[in-house]
C-alpha cells in the first residue's frame, strides 16, 4: 500500500519564497551611491556623447553623418538615395535610422536651418520655419556633402586630429574634424543634456572668418566691430542692445530680441511677413493671431492665411479699411511670436568638460585647437619628407656608382640576397635598399639621375622649412589666416538678419495694445464681478445677482485699468480689466475666488482702483484706521497676489482710497457715528501697519462702516466730531441716519 502523505507533504507551495527553500534578499544601498554608480554615468554619457558641441561645432551625430558621407565619396561625386546614406551611417551611429535621417534633414540646404549647409539635398527635406511641412521620407530624397565640407576635412588624412574605434570596434572614426573655420560658433546649435544645456546662435561665415583673423593678429581686439551680432538662416532683424550684446560676447549667456520682416502691400491693403524669427514657426504665429482676432483683442485684421510658395515663406494678413498697418505690427509684435527673444547659453565641450564660454574666450580655444592641428599637419608633412629624403639619399649613394650596384645585382644568386648585399656595399640600409632595388632599368639613366639629384635638394629646403613652422607660432597663425582668407574669398555669405538700434526701434506700451473704451464694473457681496459695456447697460440695467446676494462696488472706468481686490485672508490680487470678458446685466458674472485663484474658503471683501497716486484708508471692527499709499502694493515682476497685505489684527471692515485729505464718518453696530480729519492721521510706509485708534468701542461692539462725510446723509456735522483721537462718537439721530440711502449703515 502507498504511504499515506503527511499534512506537510500535502501542503500546496506558497508564493512565499522561503517555503520554496529560497532566500529573498533586500539588498540597501545609499541614494548618494545609486546617484553615483548609476545615473551619474548615464548624465556624463548624454553631456558628453550626444547633447553638448565639441570645439568643431558638431555633436557625435553629425560628425558621424558627415564623415561617413565623406567616406562614400560625396564629397565630389553625385548625390545618393538618402536611404544609402543612412543605413551606411549606422556603422558608426547606432542609435536608428529615424534619428540619423532627422540630423541629415537638419544640416540640409532645403531645410534651411543652418547658414551654411553642409549637405546639398534633393527632394522635400522640409523647413525650418514650418511645424506641418514634414520632410519626406529617405527613400524619396537623395544628398551629396557640400562644397564647404572640403573645409571639414582638409588634411584628415594627415594626422590633424586623432581617430577612435567606433562602437563595435570594426572600424576608426574621427573626435573631431578639422575645421579650417570656427564653425562652432558659424552653426546654430542647441542641445539639451542632463542638468545643462547649450543654445549657440549661428554667426554669419564671412564676419567669423574676419573676426578670427583680427583675433589671431591681435588678442585684445574687439571682436564686433567684425561681428557685431548673430546672423540667422530665417533672416529676420535683431534689436540691437550694445550693452546686451556686449554682455553675451563676454560672458556666453543672455538674450536678445528678434523680430519678422514685414512689407505692405497698399493695393490690395495686406500686410506680408516674408522672415519669421529663428526661434517660432509659422503656424504657432497663425495659430496665435487667430486667437487675439477671435477674443476681440486686435480688432483691425479680417483674414490671416499662409501663402507660402516655392519663392519662401509668405503670411499674409488682410486689414481692415482705414488701418494703419505699422500699428497693426507693432502690436502683433508686442502679442506673438512675430518678435522673439532667442536665449544664449554658449556651453561648449574643451576637452571632454563643458564650459560656458563667451565669443572670444570660445576663439580663442578654437585657435588654440586650430594651431595643434595646423602643427601635426605640418609635422605629418615633416615625417613625409624626410621619408623620402631619406629615400633619395640612399638612391644617390648608388647612383654615384651605378656600375657597381648593377654587378652587385648580378652577381648575387639569390634574390633574398640583393638587398643585404646593397647595404653592405653601399653602407645603406635595408629601406634605401630596397627603393633602390624596386627601380626599373629603364630609369637608370642621366635624366633621372640629375632629377632625383634637384628633388633631393628642394627636400632639404621643404623640410628646413617646415622645421622652421613648427619652431614659430607666427607662421602657423598665418598659415591659419591664410585659409580663413581663401574661405572668406570662395564661400562669401551677405548677412541675412538685418540689425536695428534699440532706440530707432519703434515700439509700443502695452497699454496702447489694450483696447481703451468705457466700461461699467460690478461687484456682488459674494464675488461675482461683471465689466458692462454703455451699450449693454442701456439695453438693460437692471442686475442679476443670486439669493441673497446684493451689489458691494459699481464704478465707471475703463478697460485699460487695474484693479486691487482685497479678501479676508489678509492678501490682495490684481485684477487687470482687459483680461476679463465683456458681459451682461442679465448674467451672474465671472466668480472672483475661481477666476484668480483664492485659496479654499478665502472671501472677497471689496476692490479698489490701483491708482499708484492714491492714499488708502483702511478701517478696521476695532476700531482704528490705516492709512497708506496704494504705492505700497506695486511689485516689480508682473505677481497676481500679494501675502500680507494688510494687519491680521483685526477683521477690515473697508477700504477706502482718497485723493486728497477731508472729513469721513467712522459708524459703530452701537449706532454711533464719528467725524474725524484724515490729515490727523499719520500716513505709513508699509502695508502691515495696525493703524491709528480712531474710535473708542464697547467691548460687544464693532466698527461697521467708513465712508466720505458727504456720502454719508448726517445733518448735524458738529455734534459727530471729534476734538482729540481716539474717541467714543456720538449717537445718530434720526435725521443723520440718511433715510435717503437706508443700507448705508447695514440697516434694511
Amino acid at each position: 500500500m502507498p504511504k499515506k502523505k503527511t499534512e506537510k507533504e500535502t501542503k500546496r507551495p506558497t508564493s512565499n519564497p522561503n517555503v520554496l527553500g529560497l532566500q529573498a534578499q533586500v539588498l540597501e544601498q545609499p541614494i548618494t551611491q545609486t546617484l553615483e554608480t548609476n545615473y551619474m554615468p548615464y548624465a556624463m554619457s548624454v553631456i558628453v556623447s550626444r547633447a553638448i558641441p565639441e570645439i568643431d561645432g558638431f555633436k557625435p551625430s553629425h560628425r558621424k553623418l558627415l564623415y561617413t558621407m565623406y567616406k562614400m565619396g560625396l564629397l565630389t561625386g553625385p548625390r545618393t538615395k538618402s536611404a544609402n546614406i543612412v543605413g551606411q551611417t549606422m556603422r558608426l551611429n547606432p542609435h536608428g535610422d529615424a534619428a540619423i535621417y532627422e540630423t541629415m534633414v537638419r544640416l540640409s540646404r532645403g531645410n534651411g536651418a543652418l547658414l551654411t549647409p553642409f549637405v546639398d539635398s534633393k527632394g522635400n527635406f522640409g523647413k525650418v520655419y514650418s511645424r506641418d511641412m514634414s520632410y519626406a521620407a529617405p527613400r524619396y530624397t537623395e544628398a551629396k556633402l557640400s562644397s564647404i565640407c572640403s573645409e571639414l576635412f582638409r588634411d584628415i588624412d594627415s594626422d590633424t586630429v586623432d581617430f577612435v574605434d567606433n562602437y563595435d570596434g570594426t572600424m576608426k572614426e574621427p573626435s573631431l574634424l578639422p575645421t579650417t573655420f570656427p564653425n562652432v560658433l558659424v552653426s546654430a546649435n542647441m542641445g539639451i543634456a542632463v542638468g545643462m544645456a547649450s543654445q549657440i546662435c549661428g554667426f554669419n561665415l564671412t564676419e567669423c572668418c574676419q573676426a578670427t583673423i583680427d583675433y589671431l593678429n591681435d588678442p585684445d581686439c574687439d571682436v564686433m566691430r567684425s561681428m557685431p551680432a548673430p546672423d540667422f538662416a530665417t533672416g529676420g532683424e535683431i534689436i540691437y542692445n550694445e550693452a546686451e550684446m556686449r554682455k553675451i560676447y563676454d560672458t556666453g549667456r543672455g538674450s536678445f530680441p528678434v523680430r519678422a520682416r514685414w512689407r505692405h502691400d497698399t493695393k490690395a491693403n495686406i500686410i506680408e511677413i516674408y522672415e519669421i524669427p529663428y526661434t517660432t514657426k509659422a503656424e504657432i504665429i497663425i495659430d496665435k493671431v487667430a486667437e487675439l482676432v477671435k477674443t476681440g483683442k486686435i480688432k483691425e485684421i479680417s483674414d490671416m492665411r499662409d501663402e507660402t510658395d516655392l519663392n519662401g515663406l509668405k503670411l499674409a494678413i488682410d486689414l481692415k479699411k482705414g488701418t494703419d498697418p505699422a500699428l497693426v505690427m507693432q502690436k502683433l509684435y508686442k502679442m506673438t511670436p512675430l518678435q522673439d527673444n532667442f536665449p544664449c547659453n554658449f556651453n561648449v565641450l574643451i576637452g571632454g568638460y563643458p564650459r560656458v564660454m563667451g565669443v572670444k574666450e570660445i576663439l580663442s580655444e578654437w585657435c588654440a585647437w586650430r594651431m595643434e592641428s595646423v602643427r601635426r599637419r605640418v609635422y605629418f608633412d615633416l615625417g613625409k619628407k624626410k621619408d623620402k629624403l631619406h629615400l633619395l639619399q640612399g638612391l644617390g649613394k648608388i647612383l654615384l656608382d651605378i656600375d657597381k650596384a648593377i654587378r652587385i645585382i648580378r652577381e648575387t644568386e639569390k634574390e633574398a640576397e640583393v638587398v643585404p648585399n646593397l647595404m653592405t656595399g653601399f653602407q645603406i640600409d635595408d629601406i634605401q635598399a630596397n627603393y633602390v632595388a624596386e627601380i626599373k632599368l629603364r630609369n637608370i639613366n642621366r635624366e633621372y639621375i640629375l632629377k632625383r639629384l634637384e628633388e633631393t635638394a628642394q627636400l632639404e629646403k621643404d623640410i628646413a622649412d617646415l622645421q622652421a613652422v613648427l619652431e614659430s607660432k607666427r607662421r602657423i597663425k598665418g598659415i591659419i589666416i591664410g585659409e580663413l582668407k581663401d574661405i572668406m574669398k570662395k564661400y562669401p555669405m551677405e548677412r541675412k538678419t538685418g540689425i536695428i538700434l534699440a532706440e530707432e526701434a519703434p515700439t509700443i506700451s502695452e497699454e496702447e495694445i489694450v483696447p481703451d473704451y468705457a466700461c461699467t464694473v460690478f461687484l456682488s457681496r459674494e464675488g461675482y464681478f461683471k465689466k458692462i459695456t454703455p451699450q449693454s447697460l442701456r439695453m438693460n440695467a437692471e442686475q442679476k445677482y443670486k439669493d441673497g446676494d446684493s451689489l458691494r462696488v459699481s464704478m465707471e472706468t475703463s478697460n485699460r485699468k487695474e484693479f486691487l481686490v482685497f479678501t479676508d485672508r489678509q492678501q490682495v490680487y490684481k485684477l487687470r480689466l482687459r483680461d476679463m470678458e465683456d458681459t451682461k446685466a442679465s448674467v451672474l458674472g465671472t466668480y472672483l475666488p475661481a477666476k484668480l485663484g483664492m485659496d479654499e474658503g478665502e472671501s472677497v471683501l471689496t476692490m479698489i482702483p490701483a491708482e499708484t497716486d492714491a492714499t488708502l484708508l483702511l478701517a478696521f471692527e476695532n476700531g482704528k484706521i490705516a492709512k497708506f499709499p496704494v504705492s505700497v502694493y506695486d511689485t516689480k515682476t508682473n505677481r497676481k497676489r500679494l501675502t500680507g497685505a494688510y494687519s491680521d489684527k483685526s477683521p477690515l471692515v473697508e477700504v477706502l482710497p482718497i485723493r486728497e485729505e477731508g472729513e469721513f464718518v467712522l459708524v459703530s453696530s452701537e449706532g454711533r457715528a464719528l467725524v474725524f480729519q484724515s490729515a490727523e492721521l499719520q500716513l505709513k510706509s508699509t502695508r502691515s501697519t495696525q493703524g491709528v485708534a480712531v474710535m473708542k468701542l464697547k467691548p460687544k461692539y464693532k466698527v461697521t462702516q467708513l465712508c466720505a462725510l458727504g456720502e454719508s446723509g448726517i445733518v448735524n456735522r458738529s455734534r459727530y466730531k471729534a476734538k482729540t483721537l481716539p474717541t467714543a462718537g456720538a449717537l445718530l439721530r434720526p435725521e443723520d441716519r440718511g433715510e435717503e440711502q437706508p443700507n448705508l449703515f447695514g440697516e434694511e
